[in-house]
């Protein structure tokens, strides 16, 4: 038999166990003693009820006009008769009985004493040197059926106080647990991308070792993830110059050479370095979405980041390519407005690099927090709008792009908290695709009461 893998299983069946045994074990040593103090009562009553009527018999014997006449003595009302006797002469006759006495029962006088039967208890005595004998029984059976009712009545106690007490174990042993629940639930409880110590104050001194160790691991794990974004934020940092004057030097060369082949071979130069410059900004944004500080203690207006944002694209793009709708009311956000507009540029690059050519891209905030971006385009499978939000995934192959913009706003939406929705066809549409996400937006007060 396996033990559970539940620890508190474990400790309520261990110490159950353990006090089942230990009740039992002194409940028959308590029935033992217990025996053995009843029957040395029971025999002291065999001896006192001989002691007591011994006189009696020898005083009505002696005064008896004839001898050798057996007496049974009457009884004044019908009752349950556990102790009889006789008294018999030196002969063996029978003297005088108590009313419920059978002279089978009674084996052959041989002594003073206490003797014992297959059926009785028995106790000897005599009087006037021997001349005068009497015999107590008491029936086994009656010690028996007192034997019987007493472990009953140390037993029966256990069908009610056991169930109760591993209750009571239960609950106590839950409660000791309560601590390490708690631990689980906090360490439950965090982001994939929260690495911070859990809080070991309460926990018991046997399990507090190994939740140390596990912050410890947690703090190795969380330095390595910090070199390993440090390291991609400055290197992206440091290839922006030598990037920006590759490609002013692949520019002039274009410029300046007069040869169809060698400008055509700079031009695809300055495309290659172009796209390596856009990937070296997505991993800085990446880096920043993973480690930086996106929530401040100050709240601001989201709509005039969207404003910024989104005019920069209307200005570089063909008129009516890009619809923004923004609510009428101020949309109060303490997320950095840095990383607002990462959010919102990744989006609509991924809607204008991956949608429709033709059709607009519309971006709306609504006044809630809530930023969608939808674009026409072919519906996208589910289990490709799985993988979107996986680093360097594309929609399509073919298309130009880092494949980190979704992935990006993805763990921007983790670390504040939100969920990136992303859908195909656009709701209430046949076609398309939408990416949503819910920001944490403040409450607002309008119209507040004036001062008094």
């Amino acid at each position: 038999m396996t033990m559970p893998r539940s620890l508190q299983i474990r400790l309520a069946m261990a110490i159950g166990g353990l006090l089942i045994l230990l009740w039992a074990t002194a409940a028959f040593l308590t029935a033992a003693v217990l025996r053995h103090e009843m029957n040395e009562v029971f025999d002291s009553a065999l001896q006192e009820t001989a002691q007591r009527v011994m006189p009696l018999a020898v005083m009505d014997i002696v005064g008896r006009e004839e001898t050798g006449i057996t007496q049974r003595l009457a009884t004044f009302r019908a009752h349950e008769e556990l102790l009889a006797y006789i008294v018999r002469d030196a002969q063996g006759r029978i003297l005088l009985q108590s009313h419920a006495a059978d002279p089978a029962m009674f084996p052959a006088y041989d002594g003073p004493g206490f003797r014992q039967t297959d059926t009785h208890r028995l106790y000897n005595d005599e009087a006037l040197q021997g001349s005068i004998r009497i015999t107590v029984a008491e029936p086994l059976d009656h010690r028996v059926a007192a034997a019987r009712e007493m472990q009953m009545a140390l037993g029966l106690p256990l069908v009610v106080v056991i169930p109760v007490a591993l209750v009571a174990i239960i609950l106590a042993v839950r409660a000791s647990l309560s601590p390490l629940r708690r631990f689980r639930q906090r360490l439950d409880a965090r982001s994939v991308r929260d690495l911070s110590a859990v809080p070991t104050e309460d926990l018991p001194i046997e399990i507090a070792p190994v939740a140390e160790t596990l912050n410890g691991l947690l703090n190795r794990l969380k330095a390595a993830f910090d070199a390993e974004r440090s390291f991609a934020a400055n290197a992206a940092h440091e290839l922006r110059t030598p990037l920006a004057g590759a490609i002013a030097q692949a520019q002039r060369l274009r410029s300046e050479s007069s040869d169809p082949a060698t400008r055509e071979r700079a031009g695809e130069i300055e495309v290659t370095l172009k796209r390596l410059t856009r990937l070296s900004e997505r991993l800085m944004q990446l880096a920043r979405a993973e480690g930086g500080r996106l929530r401040l203690d100050r709240n601001a207006d989201l709509r005039d980041v969207a404003r910024v944002v989104i005019g920069d694209f209307i200005r570089t793009n063909p008129p009516g390519r890009i619809a923004l709708d923004l609510p009428d009311t101020p949309v109060m956000s303490d997320l950095d407005p840095d990383a607002f507009g990462i959010i919102c540029r990744n989006l609509v690059e991924n809607a204008l690099r991956h949608g429709s050519e033709t059709d607009p891209v519309d971006v709306t905030l609504t006044a809630n927090g809530r930023l969608i971006v939808e674009n026409e385009g072919p519906v996208l499978p589910p289990e490709m709008l799985g993988r979107l939000t996986a680093r360097f995934e594309r929609g399509a192959a073919s298309a130009d792009g880092s494949g980190l913009g979704l992935a990006i706003v993805a763990a921007i939406a983790t670390r504040i908290g939100g969920n990136l929705v992303l859908e195909s066809p656009r709701p209430d549409r046949e076609a398309g695709f939408a990416a949503s996400l819910q920001l944490p937006a403040a409450q607002v007060v309008r119209n507040p009461a004036p001062a008094t």
